[in-house]
């Protein structure tokens, strides 16, 4: 199965997901505690079931934040594999504001080449592939009626769009905002005349980088391999990249041990 025909899946079962997503959203939902203090949601494992149930399909190993984790010594021998958060930012699904996403990432010798995020209640598509990163509005209508790949491109915006501010633009994690966060965006205003910080939810973050609506994105608290390699996916195929803070020459990569991350940026495509 090539990309093209992959990637067709995938979004369809990131918008059949959103649905589910949506429908429990819509209730008086209970919200269960992980180990790790996150949270956890009915919305979740539905979404989660949905989309594994498509991949399978592929023959492509998954990994997904809420499925059974396969040690390293038999994952450090797969050279592709799906990377998977059925519903990244339960905390903003929680708190009702919106910002969640579904995320999905193809990844290839430890390089994110493909990504897909949606977010269902905004009804925005974000896609990548080898030719680049694409911006779906109105996306559940546009993929229901014709999930070419072909067709959802010319519906599409191609990232990154036109510029619409001057000022330098942070973006920040909404429910993470930690002090180290807080220092560099101290730092970065002694550096420029005029900031704009920005707070968002989930994924979102990494799809203003791609779009170019922001500089900057920093993140220093713990952060997991599903819940960056669709948003790096598609901030790579914009022009931009995610690297490691403490050394900027070095990308993030995955399939790590541990699957964490260690602290990044998120930078668009430069002028």
């Amino acid at each position: 199965m090539n990309l093209a025909s992959l990637l067709e899946k995938v979004i369809q079962s990131s918008i059949d997901a959103g649905d589910a997503i949506m429908e429990v959203y819509a209730t008086d939902f209970n919200v269960d505690i992980k180990k790790d203090n996150s949270p956890l949601t009915t919305a979740d494992m539905q979404a989660n079931d949905i989309i594994i149930n498509v991949l399978n399909s592929t023959s492509i190993p998954i990994i997904s934040e809420e499925g059974h984790q396969s040690p390293y010594h038999i994952r450090e021998n797969w050279s592709k594999f799906w990377l998977v958060d059925p519903l990244d930012g339960t905390k903003e699904f929680v708190n009702r504001n919106g910002e969640f996403s579904v995320n999905i990432a193809l990844v290839e010798n430890k390089v994110p080449v493909a990504g897909v995020i949606y977010a269902p209640v905004t009804d925005t598509l974000y896609f990548s592939d080898e030719s680049g990163a694409w911006k779906v509005e109105h996306a559940k209508g546009i993929v229901n009626a014709n999930n070419n790949l072909a067709h959802l491109k010319r519906n599409g915006l191609k990232l990154p769009l036109p510029r619409i501010t001057k000022d330098f633009t942070i973006v920040a994690s909404r429910s993470h905002l930690n002090p180290e966060t807080t220092e560099f965006i101290n730092k970065t205003k002694r550096e420029h005349d005029s900031i704009r910080i920005v707070s968002r939810g989930s994924s979102l973050k990494m799809c203003m980088i791609a779009e170019g609506h922001a500089d900057v994105y920093p993140r220093f608290g713990l952060t997991s391999e599903w819940d960056t390699a669709a948003g790096h996916a598609i901030v790579r195929a914009a022009g931009g990249k995610v690297v490691q803070f403490e050394h900027p020459e070095i990308e993030l990569s995955y399939n790590s041990v541990d699957l964490q991350n260690p602290a990044f940026l998120a930078l668009p495509a430069q002028d």
